[in-house]
């Protein structure tokens, strides 16, 4: 049952993960370009920030 979970999260992540690139290539590109100019504090700022959300929305369900 864990294995079947752990797969379907996986495939969640990798289908959210692919909704912006394929609906807003644009914008998409345009986040990219700026991504690369954080530091590396920044982007483990964002980082930590995107953990939280997700344990809290686990925490939640």
């Amino acid at each position: 049952m864990f294995e079947v979970a752990l797969i379907s999260a996986i495939a969640l992540v990798f289908i959210l993960e692919g909704v912006l690139p394929f609906v807003f290539p644009q914008f998409w590109r345009r986040m990219m370009l700026q991504a690369v100019t954080l530091s590396e504090n920044q982007l483990r700022l964002v980082g930590l920030v995107s953990i939280l959300i997700g344990l809290l929305l686990l925490a939640l369900a």
